[in-house]
């Protein structure tokens, strides 16, 4: 899976708790949780895909901790390697022009999105 690399796309990241825009394109969020506070209409996700998030095993152990994310990542994307629902994100990709990886955590440099969206650009 790790190989097969996308063509040029646009795969934006944006937390969940900010404004949607036009330029966001289909949104699809990637937290295994819902985030907190947020209604369902409101989060205005066109899909909703738990299952590339982080395990909940790595996701408690990196607990955003900022020297814990070369670690999280390399074990992100070890589960990334060997998960079947990063197809259903790259066909995603593949078909829209513009493909939001929407996120909740508070840190927008050090989060499961940036992981994932590099991973599929790389």
């Amino acid at each position: 899976m790790a190989g097969r690399r996308l063509p040029a796309m646009g795969i934006e990241i944006k937390r969940v708790y900010d404004d949607a825009a036009p330029g966001d394109g289909f949104r699809v969020l990637v937290d295994r949780i819902w985030p907190r506070g947020v209604a369902k209409d409101d989060a205005h996700a066109d899909a909703w895909l738990k299952d590339v998030a982080p395990s909940t095993e790595l996701r408690k152990w990196f607990g955003h901790d900022p020297e814990r994310m070369d670690e999280f990542a390399s074990r992100y994307r070890a589960e990334l390697d060997a998960n079947d629902a990063v197809d259903e994100l790259r066909d995603l990709a593949r078909t829209h022009k513009t493909l939001t990886l929407l996120f909740s955590a508070k840190d927008p440099e050090r989060n499961q999105a940036r992981v994932l969206r590099d991973y599929l650009e790389g």
